[in-house]
């Protein structure tokens, strides 16, 4: 009865320090690019966006060396953040795919596109 304990208390034990040991796994950006354009994007009925929420539109992944269709769907909103859905990207014939993003919102006093922090003329009324 003894040995029992002693034996489960000592493999507790190693398996504490054994993962005390492990490194911790980073996060990293892996970035795909393929030599095949995504398929043509699909129509997808955009529901009625439940308040505090955005619709994130569905998207062509790629996965297992094809493209897969990912239905949209909503995503809580984050005040001060404008979101940024997944896209695919053409760069020197090849496609990538930007994953979705939330990008702090900058003011953008004339609607020109420019935030107002980089924008020579931010209230500029002939822009409108």
């Amino acid at each position: 009865m003894f040995t029992k304990k002693v034996l489960v208390s000592a493999l507790f034990a190693a398996g504490m320090l054994g993962a005390a040991a492990m490194p911790l796994t980073s996060v990293a950006a892996v970035e795909v690019y393929v030599s095949s354009a995504p398929p043509a994007e699909r129509y997808e009925r955009v529901p009625e966006v439940r308040r505090g929420y955005v619709w994130s539109p569905g998207y062509w992944d790629y996965r297992h060396d094809k493209h897969v269709w990912v239905k949209g769907s909503s995503v809580r909103a984050r005040e001060g953040y404008a979101y940024q859905p997944n896209r695919w990207v053409e760069r020197d014939g090849r496609w990538n795919l930007e994953r979705s993003r939330w990008e702090r919102a900058h003011r953008d006093s004339d609607h020109d596109g420019v935030p107002d922090s980089r924008d020579a003329h931010p209230n500029n009324p002939n822009r409108r």
